[in-house]
């Protein structure tokens, strides 16, 4: 079993088609049709089948795709850390941030990362933890930093709390309802709630519930920031989502807080990452200038620079 054999078929099933795997991979396609052939039986069991969508994973494929994917990462990772160990300005670091870390603390890890390794590439994504797990876990991502995810990840993640959060309400400017001081005020209000999954609107359905409210008018589920904003900004909607919106520069000036005495609780904002897999030194240097982000936030030292990045 060769390494190049993995990849043929991770491109094999991420393309679909052996066609369009060669053509990623820059091979002639018999030579990959004969090296997959080569390790089906070594393997002694098939790896795709084909059907009307292109090639799909057997039984065995998705078994042999799993592990496939790990030891790609791994193999990515050894040859980047050394790169990097050597002083090489190379490879990539890949993460999933959730809003409040883009907003609170992205503006002041990036520059300092930037200034240390400015040739490694940088993918970030945004998202909650359940929609990148699988990335994590076959280290094809570095690491997320967002929400506390619920139920806690198995043993095989370590979750590191960064600092714990809030919400509010928010509508746009010089909205009707602006001026309301509880969620009483605001029962018979439209709304648009945030997150991947349903359970974004069942929070809020038990949080009007716990202050003996009926259920909001939950109009509009939003899975992305612009969406949300878009529609805030745009009707009378509110949002109950992470109090860094008012924060921002980006939002504070179209967007208006609305100051309900009631506390609105949030989960921990946490960094979660492989156990067993160490980072590559740019990833690890990344996660060490969010941590630092996260105390200048909190005003537990000053706010970072870029002469910073000299200490590290």
């Amino acid at each position: 079993m060769k390494l190049n054999q993995l990849q043929m078929v991770l491109a094999i099933a991420s393309k679909g088609s052996l066609r369009a795997a060669a053509r990623e991979l820059g091979v002639p396609q018999p030579s990959l049709t004969r090296s997959i052939g080569e390790l089906e039986r070594e393997l002694g069991g098939t790896l795709f089948e084909r059907c009307a969508r292109g090639m799909v994973p057997t039984p065995v494929g998705r078994i042999f795709l799993r592990r496939a994917a790990v030891i790609d990462s791994e193999a990515r990772r050894a040859r980047e850390e050394v790169s990097q160990f050597l002083g090489t300005d190379e490879g990539e670091v890949v993460i999933c941030l959730s809003v409040v870390a883009h907003l609170a603390l992205l503006p002041m890890a990036l520059p300092l990362f930037r200034k240390r390794f400015p040739g490694v590439r940088l993918r970030i994504v945004e998202g909650a933890f359940p929609a990148v797990e699988p990335r994590l876990r076959d280290g094809g991502m570095d690491f997320y930093i967002g929400p506390a995810p619920e139920p806690t990840p198995t043993s095989e993640f370590l979750v590191e709390k960064l600092m714990d959060n809030t919400r509010a309400v928010f509508a746009r400017r010089d909205h009707p309802l602006a001026q309301a001081q509880s969620l009483s005020e605001l029962k018979d209000a439209n709304w648009i709630t945030t997150g991947i999954t349903d359970k974004a609107e069942a929070e809020l359905r038990e949080l009007f519930a716990t202050h003996g409210l009926p259920p909001p008018k939950a109009i509009v589920q939003a899975e992305s920031m612009l969406t949300m904003l878009t529609i805030l900004m745009s009707s009378d909607t509110l949002a109950i989502t992470a109090r860094q919106y008012e924060e921002s520069p980006l939002t504070r000036n179209a967007l208006q807080r609305v100051n309900v005495r009631e506390r609105l609780e949030a989960p921990p904002i946490v960094l979660v990452r492989r156990v067993a897999l160490p980072l590559a030194p740019a990833a690890d240097y990344f996660s060490d200038m969010f941590r630092r982000a996260t105390l200048a936030y909190r005003g537990r030292v000053a706010a970072p620079t870029h002469s910073d990045s000299e200490r590290f």
